[in-house]
């Protein structure tokens, strides 16, 4: 199993309504990607992390852990950003290189700082709702809202079928760790490769025998899954509403103040 999906059937979020998480995760993230706000995403950070660790009871350093991923890819990514080659300094910084300078403006320096936290704020939107709601309760939302049903499908084989691959991945890795399989760069190479092309095999034999139980068990084309329904929350639903009524707040008064 996963350790987001452990985490989501273990989190003390599990049984609120999984509609309104899902919505307070994607009108949130709207909100967030739309106004580039620094300071909604800010606040939208903080709340998603606060939801997830303290009221979830998810461990930071896992959750930190996690968030560390896309704040490295960022940090990268920006700094085309940041970093400008030209024949004349800019305000923030200038680094001669020859006849050329590495130089960045803080004009550029603000807008790379503003998509960072927007980034961010976006996927600790996706953390609450992956860290705090099961993939069948998120599907059954999808399914509410009339998303076509062969994508929801798809949707479930993929997410259970990545289970089976992981599974499948690690026991070849097992054995040929085993077998001094990693004993240099080159024998690693050779054995990934290797084990690449025996996991497509198993994986092909694998789902062609997952196909004839589901048609053992007479499937018609629907998968169908049991769904725990919990009551949404008159508190709850107004809680999510002032949140975001907070965001668009923060945002106009940052838009007025520049």
């Amino acid at each position: 199993m996963l350790t987001i999906d452990k985490f989501s059937y273990l989190s003390k979020l599990r049984y609120i309504n999984a509609a309104e998480k899902f919505s307070f995760a994607v009108i949130t993230l709207i909100l967030c990607v739309v106004s580039r706000s620094v300071c909604a995403a800010a606040i939208t950070l903080f709340a998603a992390g606060f939801l997830t660790v303290y009221k979830g009871k998810i461990p930071l350093f896992r959750y930190l852990r996690y968030l560390a991923v896309p704040v490295v890819f960022l940090l990268f990514s920006t700094l085309a950003v940041f970093v400008n080659i030209s024949r004349t300094p800019l305000d923030l910084f200038a680094v001669p290189v020859g006849s050329f300078y590495l130089t960045g403006s803080r004009a550029a320096a603000a807008e790379g700082i503003r998509l960072i936290l927007t980034a961010l704020a976006g996927v600790s939107c996706l953390y609450f709702l992956a860290f705090n709601t099961p993939m069948p309760d998120i599907l059954n939302v999808l399914l509410k809202l009339h998303c076509p049903k062969l994508l929801i499908e798809l949707m479930l084989l993929i997410y259970r079928f990545i289970f089976l691959l992981l599974d499948i991945a690690s026991a070849l890795s097992c054995a040929q760790a085993s077998r001094l399989g990693n004993k240099d760069f080159r024998t690693s190479c050779r054995s990934f490769g290797s084990l690449l092309a025996v996991l497509l095999v198993l994986a092909m034999k694998r789902s062609n025998a997952l196909y004839d139980a589901m048609e053992s068990r007479c499937y018609d084309g629907t998968i169908r899954v049991l769904n725990e329904t919990y009551p949404p929350r008159a508190g709850e639903i107004a809680a999510i509403i002032g949140f975001e009524l907070l965001l668009a707040a923060a945002w106009l008064l940052e838009v007025y103040m520049l």
